[in-house]
């Protein structure tokens, strides 16, 4: 019996994304500092928002085989949160926290290639769009943890002397 692509895709991202969301809220239960305890809480929650979507749609192709237009929300903030003065100041280039973003960039990076190929692949419109919005999410995620990490790096090489000058 041939498998249906969507099904298949959409518990593979309805399982990505509650791992996501088990990762963020395991670093935000462990980490001392609290601004870093709300961009882990926050991307927590935003990964939740995706498995209600992904649920939605999961429900709706099971028993249509159909997915249903839905009215996406728009990413608020978090930028600003998660390249704050205060954030970098509590991470330790070198410490959990980093390692931590380390791994969401590899977890953001996986979830953009899925969702961009299905975004590619898919007939139904409302599919299409659906991992084209997650695909795109997950994109702004992985550009501001980009840029911590970078920032992060430099930091680690300034303070141990790495530079050749």
């Amino acid at each position: 019996m041939e498998k249906d692509q969507s099904t298949e895709i959409l518990k593979q991202a309805i399982l990505m994304e509650m791992r996501g969301k088990s990762f963020y809220e395991t670093v935000a239960s462990q980490t001392p500092h609290e601004e870093v305890k709300k961009i882990f809480s926050m991307m927590a929650g935003e990964e939740q928002s995706h498995i209600e979507f992904l649920s939605k749609q999961f429900s709706s192709y099971k028993s249509e085989k159909k997915f249903v237009p839905i009215d996406f929300p728009t990413e608020e903030g978090v930028a600003e949160l998660i390249l704050s003065p205060e954030v970098k100041q509590q991470i330790s280039a070198a410490g959990y926290e980093a390692a931590a973003i380390s791994a969401a960039i590899d977890m953001e990076t996986k979830a953009i290639e899925v969702y961009s190929k299905r975004a590619s692949e898919a007939i139904d419109p409302n599919e299409k769009k659906l991992y084209q919005w997650l695909a795109d999410w997950e994109k702004g995620h992985h550009k501001i943890l980009h840029e911590l990490n970078e920032e992060l790096k430099q930091s680690i090489w300034f303070d141990n002397h790495f530079w050749p000058f």
